[in-house]
């Protein structure tokens, strides 16, 4: 197992609003030194519901991949996708979102 990689306590941050299935979704990128993204939050517009915990623990499963190596285009390929291939969950779709090269700034 790879060494995790400590974000510093203060770090650049960015947030964005989307949508999904009619769901609104406020999601903050955290960013290391070099500018990667390190970690990511996403909350759902009913605050404590179980959409919004389930999103909360699924980006905090991804935060830990990052910070243990794990490329965020890979985390992403290996959500589950409809016959289309749009991400089927919310989660799916805020790292399609983060890996559209204009949202990373």
């Amino acid at each position: 197992m790879t060494q995790r990689t400590r974000l510093p306590n203060r770090r650049l941050n960015q947030t964005e609003e989307l949508s999904r299935d009619g769901i609104r979704i406020t999601m903050t990128l955290g960013f290391d030194p070099d500018g990667n993204i390190g970690e990511i939050f996403l909350n759902a517009d009913r605050a404590d519901s179980m959409l919004d915990v389930l999103m909360s623990d699924a980006a905090i499963i991804v935060s830990l991949a990052l910070q243990h190596g794990v490329p965020l285009p890979c985390i992403a390929h290996a959500l589950k996708r409809d016959k289309f291939g749009i991400a089927s969950s919310p989660i799916g779709a805020a790292l399609d979102r983060i890996t559209e090269p204009e949202v990373i700034k």
